[in-house]
């Protein structure tokens, strides 16, 4: 899933731009609510603090369990921010935007 791309405006906390797109894995299993509460949570958080430069690939483990074992995925629903750098991971629906963003090491000064 793609979300479409905006130029950036908002600044983070360190005065470093919002530049380049966000890699987010969301790793699922099957249709659960939480799973579908996660993916929807991921999609508002894009959309509203991270001014949709978000590229989203849900990873239903029940479909492949062999990459949640190359991933070392060991709880579902886990967020992995692949890019930018460092590698981050999130466990849970990321029913708390301040929990996931910080999680992710990423500091806005506001939501955009």
């Amino acid at each position: 899933m793609k979300v479409r791309k905006r130029t950036p405006r908002e600044k983070t906390k360190r005065g470093e731009e919002l530049t380049g797109i966000f890699d987010f894995q969301l790793y699922v299993a099957g249709k659960t609510a939480k799973s579908i509460a996660a993916l929807t949570n991921l999609t508002r958080i894009c959309q509203e603090y991270l001014e949709d430069k978000c590229q989203i690939t849900v990873v239903d483990i029940l479909n492949n369990p062999q990459l949640a074992e190359s991933s070392q995925i060991v709880a579902i629903p886990t967020l992995v921010k692949a890019s930018p750098s460092p590698v981050r991971r999130v466990i849970g629906d990321l029913s708390s935007t301040e929990r996931v963003l910080k999680g992710l090491d990423i500091h806005l000064t506001k939501p955009v």
